[in-house]
């Protein structure tokens, strides 16, 4: 009995906690899958996963463990195929238990193809003669093929798009474009005005709420031809021209004088002349 209770590999009868709030995150097909609670250091976790209908894996990293997260991007190969996970608490390493089923949580059905988020993409902007150019970096993923890193267009192909939003700089009024490419022209601008983009991918073919990626950040354009009236207001305008006006008066009344202080001859002068 003693040498029993003093054996590391001791055998435990209790019940453990099920995990709760299993959830998907996944971003650019970085995948993880995340629960609740931290354990105590009585208990552990372990990950099973498996396409649905498929057989139950697991990953040597997500073996009781006290963590309460596990990275399944290299694990969930068919990103077409849609998987399910369950969450189980265990003894933790190095202990035995007696019981044949633990509890467990099960997660709801992931998609990868159809709902890891999509992050904001990168642009660069050139604007020449009422025309826009944007060109977009296709954002990369945390999938490989055939030991490549594959960016978005690769996995998604024709059925990418890019949203961009642009407004006129200091306006409200916003429109909208769409381009199947990742080179958008933009040739409906007004010459000589200063615009605003931002760019979010968009997948049509995906539910409405997973459609759109994030929002990019905002980039604008400079004015081709600002005229004094767009860059100053009228009352910094009228104050500049009252300034110049009055001190060319100055200058002109400052002349007069010394014009009319050289035509004049001093008495004594002419008093000398014989």
């Amino acid at each position: 009995k003693d040498a029993y209770f003093t054996n590391p590999l001791f055998f435990y009868a209790g019940s453990y906690p099920q995990a709760w709030n299993v959830t998907w995150k996944s971003t650019n097909f970085k995948t993880f899958l995340t629960w609740e609670p931290k354990p105590s250091p009585d208990y552990s976790y372990t990950v099973e996963f498996s396409q649905v209908g498929g057989n139950k894996q697991r990953t040597q990293h997500c073996i009781r463990s006290s963590a309460t997260t596990c990275d399944l991007s290299n694990s969930l190969t068919d990103l077409k195929a849609c998987y399910v996970a369950d969450v189980l608490s265990e003894p933790p390493q190095g202990v035995i238990s007696d019981q044949i089923e633990f509890p467990h949580k099960s997660s709801p059905k992931f998609c990868p193809y159809k709902d890891t988020d999509i992050d904001s993409p990168d642009f660069k902007l050139e604007v020449s003669k009422g025309k826009a150019t944007l060109t977009v970096t296709d954002s990369l993923t945390a999938h490989f093929k055939d030991g490549v890193l594959q960016n978005i267009r690769d996995i998604f192909s024709e059925e990418l798009q890019y949203k961009v939003t642009y407004w006129k700089n200091k306006s409200t009024g916003k429109k909208v474009w769409f381009s199947k490419t990742s080179v958008i022209e933009m040739t409906n601008l007004d010459q000589g005005e200063s615009y605003c983009f931002q760019v979010q991918a968009y997948i049509p073919s995906r539910s409405f709420e997973k459609q759109l990626g994030e929002m990019s950040q905002t980039l604008c354009s400079k004015d081709d031809d600002q005229s004094i009236f767009k860059v100053y207001s009228p009352a910094v305008i009228i104050s500049t021209i009252v300034l110049i006006l009055l001190l060319i008066g100055i200058i002109i009344t400052v002349i007069v004088i010394c014009c009319k202080q050289r035509k004049k001859v001093p008495k004594s002068e002419k008093k000398g002349v014989v």
